[in-house]
């Protein structure tokens, strides 16, 4: 079910009564509501996805347990084992067989000694990458001591399920969400107005900023080869605020709709395309896959505390782990590699760091110094997304090489739509993002919010694309 469809239109409603005014405050009720709920949600697309993601539910509550159970870290650490085999094989299985199977094909045909290999239509189920990574953490967890596993199956199952945050995060810790499931909960009308708000925000994001690009990126993308450099470079840009307002609307929405039902999820994104150095960006970019990285693979590899070599090895890793994560293609790969090198030069320098306030935070407009760090981080950024848009690396490779030829000129884009439409719907997002940088949303609490909402209700109403209704980019992650 989509978060910009009619069915969750109606979905949500009845959901927010039933839970509120149908189960006398209970949370334990409340709890048995939002597992139904996400069932259905989930469901939606395809009944035959909730086997897996109830199979991976059974497995790490009871793994939680047995943990908590051992007497020795040697015993504790076979049942953590059995976690990540189990999480990581089904995530391997769906997400990466025919990719290694076809790698491996290849590579005996490059050597000249062809080889069959069986390739299976194997359905990705969606938001399995977020699902899987929420429920293995939770195990890690317990295995370091630094949360004790629940009894309450229900509330561990509406962990592992909850629908606004389900199929494309934030991806959740089990320390933060599970002790909420776990408590009553009481309606906050201030809380739920805010929710609201969010929620407006992040469909802002979706329909009009992320779906009008879309049709730029997807036009110049699949027809490269009959643009010029100009056009190529809009497209990159479309691309790179396409991926920007899809994803972080749907988190928007995500913590915008736990925050109806009283939940409150981490926050995902924070401006990032006002970052002004590559490590700012990453702390401000899918903020809740990041954190897990490090926290359950860079750290543990020994972080930066290590020999040089060491820490280069490492911000590989985490970069091209990473890139993998996001789909089984040589092109993320490339796209992690790229970062890890933006990265590391920053790290070696111990400058890493250097960017942990608001940009401008004491004034209207950043410094040029600033600026110009905002607009190279951006173009690196932009660079990379390329390769993470791009069908395959010799595609990517021939979109470069035509930006490189300089072929200068303005030319109609063909789609049905007016002449470079999404730029000053992109500046009107910058527009209320600058302005809004100290908040957590534009439409936070603020004494000109109810002003900025009616404003971007309107523009939905007025640039929204509602003839069709798009999937979200990650829904494919």
């Amino acid at each position: 079910m989509l978060f910009n469809s009619f069915d969750f239109a109606i979905f949500l409603p009845i959901v927010f009564l039933l839970y509120w005014f149908g189960t006398n405050g209970n949370y334990k009720y409340q709890n048995i509501l939002i597992v139904l709920a996400s069932y259905v949600f989930y469901g939606w697309w395809d009944w035959r996805f909730l086997l897996l993601m109830f199979g991976s539910t059974i497995v790490d509550y009871f793994i939680g347990l047995a943990i908590e159970r051992q007497d020795t870290k040697a015993s504790k650490k076979r049942f953590l084992f059995v976690s990540i085999f189990v999480n990581l094989g089904i995530l391997g299985f769906f997400k990466y067989f025919n990719f290694f199977t076809e790698s491996f094909v290849d590579t005996f045909s490059f050597f000249g000694m062809p080889f069959n290999a069986p390739s299976l239509s194997i359905i990705l189920p969606v938001g399995i990458s977020f699902y899987t990574f929420q429920t293995l953490s939770y195990s890690i967890d317990v295995y370091r001591g630094k949360l004790k596993p629940t009894s309450n199956f229900i509330a561990f199952a509406a962990f592992v399920s909850f629908f606004p945050q389900l199929v494309a995060g934030p991806i959740e810790r089990a320390t933060n969400l599970i002790p909420q499931f776990l408590k009553k909960r009481t309606f906050q009308s201030e809380e739920a107005l805010l929710g609201l708000r969010q929620i407006v925000w992040g469909l802002f994001k979706k329909i009009v900023v992320a779906d009008t690009c879309a049709n730029y990126a997807n036009e110049i993308f699949n027809n490269y080869e009959h643009y010029n450099s100009v056009t190529l470079v809009l497209g990159a840009i479309a691309f790179a605020f396409q991926i920007y307002g899809d994803f972080s609307g749907y988190s928007d929405i995500a913590i915008g709709t736990a925050r109806l039902f009283n939940i409150k999820l981490m926050k995902n994104f924070s401006y990032p395309y006002f970052s002004r150095d590559i490590a700012e960006f990453w702390r401000r970019w899918h903020i809740s896959l990041s954190t897990w990285f490090r926290d359950y693979v860079y750290i543990p590899l020994g972080g930066s505390k290590v020999s040089q070599r060491k820490v280069i090895r490492n911000v590989f890793v985490i970069f091209l782990v990473s890139g993998f994560w996001h789909g089984a293609n040589w092109t993320f790969l490339i796209w992690g590699f790229l970062n890890a090198l933006y990265f590391l030069p920053l790290l070696l320098r111990k400058q890493n760091r250097k960017h942990l306030d608001i940009v401008a935070e004491d004034g209207l407009f950043p410094s040029l110094k600033h600026l110009w760090g905002i607009v190279l981080t951006f173009s690196i950024t932009t660079f990379a997304w390329i390769f993470f848009r791009a069908n395959s690396i010799t595609e990517a490779f021939a979109y470069i090489e035509r930006i490189a030829h300089f072929n200068i000129g303005i030319e109609r884009i063909n789609i049905n739509r007016f002449p470079f439409e999404f730029l000053p719907i992109v500046a009107l997002l910058l527009y209320f993002e600058w302005f809004s940088r100290h908040q957590e949303f534009p439409l936070y609490k603020s004494a000109k919010y109810q002003f900025k909402t009616i404003v971007v209700l309107v523009a939905i109403l007025l640039l929204g694309s509602f003839s069709t209704i798009e999937d979200f980019i990650y829904f494919q992650f």
